[in-house]
C-alpha cells in the first residue's frame, strides 16, 4: 500500500492544472458511484458521506472558476446543476437524481479529456 500511496502522491505533485481538474472530475464520479452503491445497500451513511465528498469537489471547482473566461459562466451553471442534483439525491435518497448527476459529471470529464488531448497535440 505504501508504494501505491507514493505513486498517487507523485502523480498529484507532478500533474498540470488541467490534469488536476481531470482528477477532481474522476474523484467526484467515484464518490457518486460509491453513494449509488450505498443506496442499493440501503447504507444511508455511505450515501451521505460520499455525496458530501462529491459536493465538496464541485464546490471547489465552482470557487476556482476564473470569470475572465467566457466559458466560466457555462461551467458555473453546470456545476450548480450538479450540486443541486446531489443535494436532492441525498435528501430524498433518489437514485435517478444520482444517475442524472453522474451523466453530467461524465460529460464534463469526457469534454475535459478532449481539451487536454487537443492542447497536447498543438
Amino acid at each position: 500500500m505504501a508504494g501505491y500511496n507514493s505513486y498517487a502522491n507523485n502523480r498529484i505533485q507532478t500533474a498540470s492544472q488541467s490534469e488536476l481538474t481531470l482528477m477532481l472530475y474522476e474523484g467526484a464520479i467515484k464518490f457518486t458511484n460509491i453513494a449509488k452503491m450505498g443506496l442499493e445497500e440501503k447504507n444511508f451513511e455511505k450515501v451521505n458521506t460520499n455525496i458530501q465528498k462529491a459536493e465538496r469537489i464541485y464546490e471547489h471547482l465552482l470557487m476556482t472558476l476564473d470569470p475572465k473566461y467566457k466559458v466560466a459562466k457555462d461551467f458555473e451553471n453546470v456545476y450548480r446543476c450538479i450540486l443541486q442534483l446531489l443535494l436532492d439525491a441525498n435528501l430524498k435518497k433518489d437514485k435517478e437524481k444520482l444517475e442524472q448527476a453522474l451523466g453530467y459529471m461524465r460529460e464534463m470529464r469526457d469534454t475535459w479529456k478532449e481539451v487536454i488531448h487537443a492542447s497536447k497535440t498543438k
